[in-house]
């Protein structure tokens, strides 16, 4: 997987630049990602209780977190596997 569409989804929620997060959303081929999106906007837009907002919000972020570091794992993995290779 790209690590582009986890950068982009940070950005964006950082900046909160919702229309981009949701054309984030429709396109990103991680349907998880796109999952975790949804529930964190239909809350912004639609909930009075900010500790829900606020529970989907960490849920993305650390959806992210932990994409970015499987991505990193794998990558490493893969250099390592380059390397013995000669």
């Amino acid at each position: 997987m790209n690590s582009v569409d986890y950068d982009r989804a940070l950005y964006y929620t950082h900046r909160s630049q919702w229309d981009n997060l949701l054309l984030l959303m429709v396109r990103t081929k991680d349907d998880v990602l796109s999952k975790k999106i949804e529930h964190f906007l239909h809350a912004y837009q639609f909930s009075k209780d900010y500790s829900v907002i606020e529970t989907h919000l960490y849920s993305l972020l650390r959806y992210i977190d932990h994409a970015t570091e499987q991505i990193e794992m794998t990558s490493d993995q893969e250099s390592t596997i380059e390397m013995f290779k000669g």
